[in-house]
């Protein structure tokens, strides 16, 4: 089989590291392998043809190494990537394949039966990888130029309903490189994924820029708290990424190991260079307890599907909790109202613009239109730049509550919201109110054996809190709604809380 260079500056570099490890599951895999198995994913792609053309092609493999074949090789082909997330209900499915006018679905065989409920009447072809990874044709591959699309990644939803975000090769580089300026990757690196795939977090910050860098991605077939501990503790591991819950799931477990282990564990996970948290807010309480643990400030940023990442906390220096640092290299940032920009101290909308931004939402002109503002991407997100970082205040339209004439900001509630004893987590949001405009609102995740009422709670807050700020409804839940990545679901929230009214 040819296996001809083409014009992805990603695939350019993985001939350089040639016999490195680029990712172990397990078993190493080198990116030898992962070029020719790329190249086999290709020409099985192409069955003729010499370019896919943009053609969407879905695809829903565990993480490990045919995950990572299967995405070069539909790049390699000229097709534009579409991830599917495992555990997605089959409906999720179904509107993606739609929605993205997807030609054909790669799937790991634990899928086939669940996907031909989903594509029996829809035409569309469903192929296993270990078939494409059985072929050897002799194929030229196209050159792929990097102003292409490459790949649609759907939005988390927790506002509404997914949008399909198309990236170009040129966008992921952008936001690729940005990172690994800014966090000093090198090839000795060695990353634990333990992230969903279908999601830029996963996709970007952990395995793209581990092989853009020539380090090793290892990857889990499913999160297990011990075993990422025992990584985590091996003295292997460089780096580690990951969301808020799965961090306050690792504080959970760590009390359960053996005090000897823990022993054996602290001192090899303090040693890893750099761990970051992301993809949602990150309690005070969990911060403090990382650090004590493992001796890291885990270090906060901010991005979106759209953008990347777009701001962080230094590599090198101090970490505010709370903030979100400042901009990436190659990234413009600003804060606005109305279109104006405002000066630090002064809330305002975050926009952002550079190469890393997308360049489209999948056949939605209106809606792509309207995310811009002369060349800028409007985020939707409310920050302030205090002591020249910036603070994340929420979503302009589901955590910035306008109150009796107030605005405010539902992550800063939250935040003081967990520091009472029976509250292990909590999600706060706006209620319509003919008096207040909106009201405040809080749906409760418990701490263990602990009871809440709303008085026991205003009055404990009314320490803490403006009078304004202070929750007018409160409803306690055995887990707040969440997705994939840990996001709390805020429509769901407030669907619970209205109908606790």
């Amino acid at each position: 089989m040819s296996d001809a260079l083409i014009d992805l500056p990603l695939i350019t570099r993985a001939r350089a590291h040639g016999g490195r490890i680029a990712v172990y599951d397990d078993s190493p895999h080198s990116y030898a392998e992962l070029l020719s198995g790329s190249a086999r994913i290709a020409a099985g792609l192409l069955r003729g043809r010499l370019d896919l053309q943009e053609a969407r092609i879905a695809f829903i493999v565990p993480p490990g190494f045919e995950h990572v074949v299967v995405q070069w090789g539909i790049w390699r082909a000229g097709g534009i990537a579409v991830p599917l997330a495992p555990f997605h209900p089959s409906a999720e499915w179904e509107y993606m394949l739609d929605d993205a006018g997807v030609e054909t679905v790669v799937i790991a065989p634990e899928f086939a039966d669940r996907m031909a409920t989903v594509t029996t009447e829809s035409g569309i072809q469903v192929v296993d990888v270990a078939t494409l990874l059985q072929v050897d044709l002799a194929v030229e591959l196209p050159a792929v130029q990097p102003s292409r699309r490459a790949m649609i990644v759907y939005t988390s939803g927790t506002t509404g309903r997914s949008k399909g975000v198309v990236t170009t090769h040129d966008n992921i580089q952008a936001q690729v490189t940005s990172l690994v300026d800014a966090w000093e990757w090198i090839p000795d690196d060695r990353i634990l994924l333990v992230l969903p795939l279908h999601h830029v977090h996963g996709i970007i910050n952990v395995l793209t820029c581990a092989l853009w860098a020539g380090a090793t991605c290892e990857m889990m077939p499913s999160f297990e708290a011990e075993a990422v501990w025992n990584r985590l503790g091996s003295g292997q591991l460089t780096l580690f990424m990951a969301v808020p819950t799965i961090y306050r799931r690792l504080l959970s477990a760590w009390d359960a190991i053996p005090l000897a282990h823990r022993e054996v564990l602290e001192p090899h996970c303090r040693g890893m260079r750099l761990m970051v948290s992301g993809s949602a807010a990150l309690p005070a309480g969990t911060l403090e307890a990382w650090q004590a643990i493992t001796g890291h400030v885990l270090l906060e940023r901010y991005g979106m599907t759209e953008i990347g990442m777009a701001l962080s906390n230094p590599l090198h220096g101090a970490r505010r909790p709370g903030t979100v640092g400042t901009k990436l290299p190659g990234v413009e940032v600003r804060l606005v109202e109305d279109g104006i920009e405002v000066p630090p101290g002064t809330p305002g909308e975050i926009e952002v613009r550079g190469p890393s931004v997308f360049l489209e939402y999948w056949q939605r002109p209106d809606e792509t239109r309207a995310a811009f503002r002369d060349g800028w991407f409007r985020s939707g997100d409310m920050a302030v730049v205090e002591d020249g970082a910036y603070r994340i205040l929420g979503r302009t339209n589901v955590d910035i509550i306008k109150t009796g004439g107030y605005k405010v900001s539902a992550l800063e509630i939250e935040e003081v919201l967990r520091g009472h004893e029976a509250v292990a987590d909590c999600s706060v949001v706006g209620l319509e109110d003919p008096e207040w405009g909106e009201r405040v609102g809080v749906l409760v995740e418990l701490a263990d054996g602990s009871r809440l009422d709303l008085e026991t709670l205003k009055a404990w807050a009314r320490e803490r809190l403006a009078p304004y700020k202070l929750p007018r409804a409160l409803h306690v839940t055995d887990a707040l709604p969440r997705n994939a990545m840990g996001k709390v679901i805020k429509s769901k929230v407030t669907e619970v809380l209205r109908s606790q009214v």
